[in-house]
C-alpha cells in the first residue's frame, strides 16, 4: 500500500502540478522598498515575528503533548479506562487527546488574537473567537473521530488486508471532504448573501464566461465582522459553481482589483485545481495509511498495542502529527506552484498588471505579512508565493 500510494502521487504531481507555471522562468522578489514604505516594512517585521513565535511555541507544544501520550504508557492507561464499546472507546479517546491539546495550546491561540487585536487585524470581540475556536474543534473531532473508527474498524474486521480497505475509504473521503468543505463547514463561520445585480456582478460573470468557468451566483460573505484580510474563492463543481467574495473586498477595494482576485479564483476552477488536490491528498492518504500500518506494527508490537485496539488512537494521533509537519514542504511546495499558475492566469485574463500588483500591495498591508519571511520558513510552512514575488511576476509579464 505504501508503494502503491507513493507512486501514485508521483506521478499524479509529475502530471498534474505545473512545474513551469511563469513564462521567462521564476523571477526574484521584487524590493521591499520599491513597494512598501520603510515604516510599513518594519511594521509587517514586527508583527510577523512575534506571530511567528506564537504560532512555532503552540506547534512545537501541541507536537510535545501529542508524542508524550501517544509514545508513552500516559495515553494507552487513559484509554484502557474508558467505557463503552470499542467504537465509543476510539471516539471517546480521540476526545481526550484533543481537548489535551487543545488546553495545552490555547494559551498560545489567545497571545496570537491580542497580537492581532493589537495591530487591528480583527474586529471580531473575544465572544466571537471563543464560538470559531468551539466550531473548529468540533468539526476536528468529528472528522478525526470517523477516520479513527473507519481505521481501527477496519483492522478489527480485516486484521490482514485493513491498509488496502482504510486506504480506499479514506481516500474517497478525501475527495468527498475538499468538494464538501465550502458548502459544508463555511457557513459555520460566515453568512452568505447574493452580490446585488450591478456593475461588478455583471463582470464577474463575464469574466467567469471568457475563462470558460460556468458559475451558478457571486456571493458575499461577511468575512469584515471576523478579519481585515481580503479574500475570495470559488466553491461547489460544475453549473453549481459559486464566486465568493469577502464583503471587504467588494466594500473596500477599487473594482478592477476586486476583478484581478476573482480572476486568480476562476483560474483555480478553469484548471480544476480542487480536484488535482483531492487526487493527491487520495494518493497521499493511501501512502500515510501503508506507512501508519509499518509503523504502528513496528512500534505498536513492542508496547502491546495493536491497530485493532482503542488503545491505538494516541499513537495513531501522534504518527500523524509528526507525518502532518514533515510532509508540510512537499504540500506546500506543490500548492506555491498552483497558486503560481493562478496568478499568471489572472494576469492573462485581466490585462490589468497594475491592478493586480496594487491588490498584492493590499494584501500584504491587511494581513501584515512578512515582506521577506525567513527562507526556511517560507520553504516548510508557506503555501503561496510571497508578494514581493508574486509583484515580481506581474512585472515581469507586463514587459512581455
Amino acid at each position: 500500500m505504501t508503494a502503491v500510494g507513493g507512486v501514485a502521487f508521483a506521478v499524479l504531481a509529475a502530471v498534474l502540478v505545473p512545474w513551469h507555471p511563469v513564462p521567462g522562468g521564476m523571477p526574484a522578489p521584487v524590493p521591499a522598498s520599491s513597494v512598501l514604505t520603510d515604516e510599513q516594512i518594519r511594521r509587517a517585521e514586527d508583527y510577523a515575528a512575534l506571530a511567528r513565535a506564537w504560532g512555532w511555541s503552540s506547534l512545537a507544544v501541541s507536537l510535545v503533548v501529542a508524542c508524550v501520550l501517544g509514545f508513552s504508557s500516559w495515553g494507552r492507561r487513559i484509554v484502557a479506562r474508558l467505557p463503552g464499546w470499542w467504537w465509543v472507546r476510539v471516539v471517546l479517546a480521540v476526545v481526550v487527546v484533543a481537548l489535551v491539546g487543545r488546553l495545552a495550546t490555547l494559551p498560545f491561540a489567545v497571545l496570537a488574537r491580542r497580537h492581532a487585536l493589537d495591530y487591528g487585524l480583527t474586529t471580531q470581540d473575544w465572544s466571537g473567537f471563543a464560538r470559531d475556536v468551539a466550531i473548529s474543534f468540533g468539526v476536528s473531532l468529528v472528522v478525526t473521530s470517523v477516520l479513527l473508527v473507519v481505521l481501527v474498524g477496519c483492522a478489527r474486521r480485516w486484521p490482514r488486508a485493513w491498509p488496502a480497505v482504510a486506504g480506499a475509504v479514506l481516500g474517497g473521503f478525501v475527495l468527498v471532504a475538499s468538494f464538501g468543505y465550502p458548502i459544508v463547514v463555511e457557513p459555520l463561520f460566515n453568512s452568505f448573501s447574493s452580490l446585488p445585480d450591478g456593475d461588478l456582478r455583471t463582470k464577474v460573470f463575464a469574466l467567469a464566461d471568457r475563462e470558460g468557468v460556468p458559475i451558478d451566483d457571486v456571493l458575499v460573505a461577511d468575512a469584515s465582522r471576523r478579519t481585515t484580510t481580503l479574500n475570495a474563492y470559488v466553491s461547489g463543481f460544475g453549473d453549481t459553481r459559486r464566486v465568493v467574495l469577502y464583503d471587504n473586498l467588494v466594500e473596500d477595494v477599487p473594482e478592477d482589483e476586486t476583478l484581478s482576485v476573482v480572476a486568480h479564483e476562476l483560474a483555480h476552477a478553469k484548471h480544476d485545481d480542487v480536484l488535482t488536490g483531492s487526487l493527491l491528498g487520495a494518493a497521499g492518504a493511501v501512502f500515510g495509511v501503508g506507512l501508519l500500518a509499518l509503523l504502528v506494527g513496528a512500534v505498536g508490537e513492542r508496547r502491546g498495542v495493536r491497530m485493532r485496539d482503542p488503545e491505538v488512537v494516541p499513537l495513531v494521533l501522534a504518527l500523524v502529527a509528526i507525518g502532518t509537519l514533515l510532509s508540510a514542504p512537499v504540500q506546500n511546495g506543490i500548492s506555491r506552484h498552483i497558486e503560481t499558475r493562478a496568478d499568471v492566469e489572472a494576469l492573462e485574463a485581466t490585462h490589468a498588471p497594475g491592478a493586480f500588483e496594487a491588490v498584492q500591495r493590499q494584501l500584504m498591508l491587511r494581513s501584515l505579512a512578512d515582506p521577506t519571511p525567513p527562507a526556511w520558513s517560507q520553504f516548510w510552512f508557506g503555501s503561496h508565493p510571497t508578494g514581493l514575488t508574486r509583484i515580481a511576476i506581474a512585472r515581469q509579464l507586463a514587459e512581455k
